[in-house]
């Protein structure tokens, strides 16, 4: 983002309000994770536990994907994220209130959980789909590169802060999040109504299936978003995080804050780095690399017992994740016409949601049959052995040399 982008953008107040509210829920939600894990972990002492509580927020996600998409675009886009957001307050104040008084169970935050993603679930594509009739479009490309960075910064500071709070008590952590997620709601409100009309299509599962269809008719699109999936999906180990830092790493919630943050500051360390220095050439062998890396990292992470090797291990994975999420997604946008981006997207973030939330539950599970580290190798094994699969599946991905090759240019619809 240019200087000039920067300046303009700070005129721009409702992208400001935008801007902040996007912080104030993201670090809302990164601080109620971590201590969610945590409070989870202490009650029951069961690493599958964590697993079914990444289940329990991905969930939603697929029960309602036909529905938020369709909410964003039919109602007021403000008024639903703001719903969402004082949804979550509530979730934040019934913790308060059940740990102020020792009512906290295992059953109440698996609901609570539950209840968190299906807020979540709303609340994301309204939000992506709010931001750019809050600047001119001539803005756009640079509002989104800040609000990018915001929500990694956001991701980095939030656990870090959550994990130290919980050391004075877990009332520290729940009742601050309360907080943010009331001033990102009242922020929302203040931003201006929606202009446009409002769609009246009923919701339509043809219309799911079409991008489903359009991505397994792209063979190299298709070979991209499942790489993603399954190497996030078995090499995963963020649910462990409160079991390595409790048991094996012998550290606290500020030591779990810190190794949550880890791999937000790899990725953003890395965003920086691909702003100057673009990706060009060879894009397919950097893709499939930086997959291995994140699998030889989760691998490495697995079998150490230094909790500052850990640490700088788990920023190498997050960077080597932000390479391939960059390359990924402009690849499939690239590669997207301007019709079916929407049910792209969605397929998309789906998958990606898959690949995070179900990733948890896989960890939780696979470390209840076979313990916690061995779990962690074991992904990490498995990632290695996605990326050398998908490289013989998908050979002409893994030799793509450009995003857009220059007979793709020449044909692509003008």
């Amino acid at each position: 983002m240019s200087v000039h982008g920067k300046l303009l953008l700070r005129h721009q107040r409702p992208f400001i309000a935008f801007w902040l509210a996007r912080v104030c829920t993201a670090s809302g939600f990164q601080m109620l994770t971590v201590a969610i894990g945590w409070h989870l972990y202490q009650l029951t002492g069961n690493v599958l536990d964590l697993g079914l509580v990444g289940l329990a927020e991905f969930l939603p996600r697929v029960l309602f994907m036909l529905h938020t998409g369709h909410v964003a675009d039919r109602y007021d886009r403000r008024k639903i994220a703001a719903l969402c957001q004082a949804g979550q307050a509530l979730i934040a104040i019934a913790l308060v209130l059940g740990s102020s008084s020792g009512a906290v169970t295992r059953e109440l935050i698996f609901i609570l959980a539950f209840l968190l993603g299906s807020a979540r679930a709303f609340e994301m594509p309204a939000t992506q789909a709010l931001l750019p009739s809050l600047v001119p479009k001539a803005l756009f490309p640079a509002a989104v590169a800040a609000s990018a960075s915001a929500m990694q910064t956001a991701t980095i500071a939030a656990p870090a802060l959550g994990g130290l709070l919980y050391a004075f008590g877990s009332l520290w952590v729940y009742a601050p999040t309360a907080l943010l997620y009331v001033l990102a709601c009242s922020l929302m409100l203040s931003l201006p109504a929606r202009q446009t009309a409002l769609r009246k299509e009923r919701a339509s599962l043809h219309s799911l299936l079409a991008g489903i269809r359009y991505i397994r008719s792209r063979r190299d699109i298709f070979g991209a978003i499942s790489l993603d999936l399954f190497a996030v999906l078995l090499g995963g180990a963020t649910a462990l995080l409160p079991v390595f830092a409790k048991d094996i790493l012998l550290t606290g919630p500020w030591g779990l804050g810190l190794l949550r943050s880890a791999p937000a500051v790899g990725a953003l360390l890395m965003s920086f780095w691909l702003a100057r220095f673009p990706i060009e050439r060879q894009v397919g062998r950097i893709m499939f690399t930086a997959v291995a890396v994140f699998g030889v990292a989760t691998i490495a992470f697995g079998l150490s017992t230094s909790f500052w090797f850990s640490l700088a291990v788990l920023v190498i994975l997050g960077a080597a994740d932000m390479i391939s999420m960059v390359i990924r997604g402009a690849f499939v946008q690239l590669h997207t016409p301007d019709e079916m981006r929407g049910r792209v997207s969605a397929v998309n973030g789906l998958f990606i949601g898959a690949s995070n939330q179900l990733g948890e539950f896989e960890s939780g599970l696979t470390a209840h049959w076979f313990g916690t580290v061995p779990a962690v190798v074991l992904g990490g094994v498995g990632t290695l052995l996605v990326t050398g699969t998908w490289i013989k599946l998908f050979p002409n991905l893994a030799r793509r040399d450009q995003l857009q090759e220059p007979e793709e240019i020449a044909e692509a619809p003008r």
